[in-house]
C-alpha cells in the first residue's frame, strides 16, 4: 500500500474510504510553508453519516462484547502502523513540523505502540465482578457489577501532537467497546486520515466501528456535542473551547472528558543544582517549539539565586536554536501555523508592554525565509500577576519568577487557573514531597523524571480538564457499570 496520498486522502466512513461531499483543502508544511497535498473536507452530513455507523456498529455488533476480537483488531493496527513506520515518520514531520526524534516516542512510535497496552487491558479487564451474596431488606441476593462500554465516543483533538492523542483517545474507547467517530484538527488531516487508510485496508474492524472524518471547519466537532446518538465527547484542546464542548453536551447529558490548557510551573528550591535546572526548564519548553500542554513555562527559582538562574536559562536557550524538523539535531522547530506565530509574537510584545525584559530571542530568526519559525524567548522582571505568566501561550516561551522559600513557590506555582503539570528540583526529600503534595496538579517530574507512559494517567486539575487519559483510569472513562442482582 503506498501511504502517501497523491493528491488528497479521504474520510473513512462506515468502513468505506470516502472522499466527502464539498471538496478538499491543503495541507501545509510549517516549516516550508509549501502545500503537501489536500484532505477531504467532510460537511455535516458527512459528520451525520459517520455517527450514524458508529451508532449503528455498537447497537447492532458484536463489538461491545466480543473482547477478544477487539483487542486483535488493535493489535493488528499497531503492527500495520509499525510496518509502515517510515513513512509515517516522515509524513508526520512534514505535516505537524515536530522534530524528527520526537517520532520515536510520543510523535509516532510511542501512541502506536501502546495500542498493545488497550488490547491487553481489553482481554484481561475484570468485565464482571463478583460482590457476593446479601440480604437487603431481608431477601438473600447474589450480586454483581457488569461493565460496558459507554456507547458511541465523540473524539475531538489537537495538531500539536496528533498521534499521541488520537491514540490515547481511540485506544481505550476501542478496547473498552465503544464505537468512535474521530475528528481531528484541520492542521493536521493526514495523521488521522491516514490511519483510516490503513484501517480500512489493513485490519478487520468492522464497518462503523471507527470513522475518521477531517474538515477545515473546526466548528464541525461541534456536532459531537449536540447530537444524542453520541454518548461521550472526549476532548483536547483549549479551555475556552472546552467549556462550549461541555455546555453543549450537558443539553443531551452526555459523558466528557476534556484534556484542555496549563501553564505549568518549574520549581527550582535552594537546595538544588541550578546549572541542571536551569537547562531542564531550558529543554522542557523549546522542545516542539514548546507547543504541549504539559510543558512547564513557569520557571520558579529563589529571589536570591535570581540573577545567576536567570544567566544560565538565558545561555542554555541560546543554545536551542529553531531549525529544520527533519535535521536529526533539531530541538525547537518550527509553530503550526501563521496564526499561532502571530499569537506567540502578541504575547512577547505583550510582555514587553507589560514591562517584562526579553532575555534572549524574542523574534523571528534571521536565517529563517520561511516557515512559521519564533525564536526561543525568555522573558524576566514580571511576577506572576502578568499575563504571559498566567495564560497559555504555547511556543517556545518561558517566564521566569522569584519565590521566597517552598511554601512561597507553592504558592505562586498554584496561582494559576490551570493544573495540568509541573516539576520539582532539589535534594531533600522531604521537602520536595512536601511541593508534590502541595501543588495541585495532575502530573509532577521529581529532578528530571518522566510520567509520561500508557499506564499513568494524564489529566488536569482546576480548568486543565476533567477526567483521565491513560492508564486503567483513562480506559474507564469509556465504562458504564451495570449492577445485577439474583434472587438466591
Amino acid at each position: 500500500m503506498a501511504l502517501r496520498p497523491a493528491s488528497s486522502s479521504e474520510l473513512l466512513i462506515d468502513g468505506k474510504l470516502v472522499t466527502g461531499n464539498s471538496g478538499t483543502f491543503d495541507v501545509v508544511n510549517p516549516a516550508t510553508e509549501e502545500v503537501l497535498g489536500q484532505a477531504a473536507d467532510a460537511t455535516a452530513d458527512d459528520m451525520d453519516a459517520a455517527i450514524a455507523a458508529a451508532r449503528r456498529a455498537f447497537d447492532a455488533t458484536d463489538w461491545s462484547r466480543d473482547h477478544a476480537f477487539r483487542a486483535r483488531c488493535l493489535r493488528q493496527l499497531r503492527d500495520a502502523l509499525l510496518a509502515h513506520g517510515d513513512e509515517f515518520r516522515e509524513l508526520t514531520v512534514a505535516e505537524v513540523g515536530c522534530p524528527a526524534f520526537l517520532t520515536s516516542g510520543p510523535q509516532f512510535e510511542g501512541p502506536v505502540t501502546d495500542l498493545g497496552y488497550f488490547a491487553d487491558l481489553a482481554e484481561n479487564h475484570e468485565w464482571t465482578k463478583d460482590l457476593g451474596l446479601a440480604k437487603p431488606m431481608g431477601l438473600k441476593n447474589t450480586r454483581e457489577v457488569r461493565y460496558e462500554g459507554v456507547g458511541v465516543v465523540g473524539a475531538i483533538t489537537p495538531w500539536n501532537f496528533p498521534h499521541q492523542i488520537n491514540f490515547a483517545k481511540i485506544g481505550p474507547a476501542l478496547a473498552a467497546g465503544c464505537t468512535v467517530v474521530l475528528k481531528p484538527a484541520p492542521d493536521t488531516p493526514w495523521c488521522a486520515a491516514l490511519v483510516g487508510k490503513v484501517i480500512a485496508e489493513e485490519t478487520d474492524f468492522p464497518p462503523g466501528v471507527i470513522n475518521i472524518v477531517t474538515s477545515s471547519d473546526h466548528s464541525l466537532g461541534a456536532q459531537l456535542s449536540t447530537d444524542p446518538r453520541v454518548d461521550l465527547v472526549s476532548f483536547t484542546g483549549s479551555t475556552a473551547t472546552g467549556r462550549k464542548v461541555m455546555a453543549s453536551a450537558a443539553e443531551t447529558l452526555k459523558k466528557v472528558f476534556l484534556e484542555l490548557g496549563g501553564k505549568s510551573a518549574f520549581i527550582v528550591l535552594d537546595d538544588a543544582d541550578l546549572a541542571s535546572a536551569c537547562s531542564m526548564a531550558a529543554f522542557n519548553v523549546v522542545t516542539h517549539a514548546g507547543q504541549g500542554c504539559a510543558i512547564t513555562t513557569r520557571l520558579l527559582v529563589p529571589r536570591e539565586k535570581l540573577e545567576e538562574a536567570t544567566a544560565l536559562t538565558r545561555d542554555a536557550m541560546s543554545g536551542f536554536a529553531a531549525g529544520d524538523p527533519t535535521d536529526p539535531g533539531t530541538i525547537c522547530g518550527p509553530l503550526i501555523s501563521a496564526a499561532q506565530r502571530q499569537r506567540v509574537e502578541s504575547y512577547i510584545e505583550l510582555a514587553r508592554s507589560e514591562g517584562g525584559t526579553i532575555e534572549v530571542g524574542g523574534g523571528r530568526p534571521a536565517d529563517k525565509s520561511a516557515g512559521f519559525f519564533v525564536e526561543p524567548t525568555l522573558i524576566s522582571g514580571l511576577d506572576n500577576s502578568a499575563r504571559v505568566a498566567q495564560e497559555e501561550i504555547f511556543g517556545p516561551v518561558l517566564v521566569i519568577l522569584a519565590h521566597d522559600g517552598d511554601d512561597d513557590a507553592i504558592r505562586i506555582a498554584n496561582d494559576s487557573p490551570y493544573g495540568l503539570s509541573g516539576a520539582v528540583w532539589g535534594t531533600d526529600p522531604d521537602r520536595i514531597n512536601k511541593v508534590v503534595n502541595g501543588v495541585r496538579t495532575g502530573t509532577m517530574g521529581i529532578n528530571g523524571g518522566i510520567w509520561y507512559a500508557a499506564d499513568v494517567p494524564f489529566g488536569g486539575y482546576k480548568q486543565s480538564g476533567i477526567g483521565r487519559e491513560m492508564g486503567v483510569a483513562g480506559f474507564e472513562e469509556y465504562l458504564e457499570s451495570k449492577a445485577v442482582a439474583t434472587p438466591a
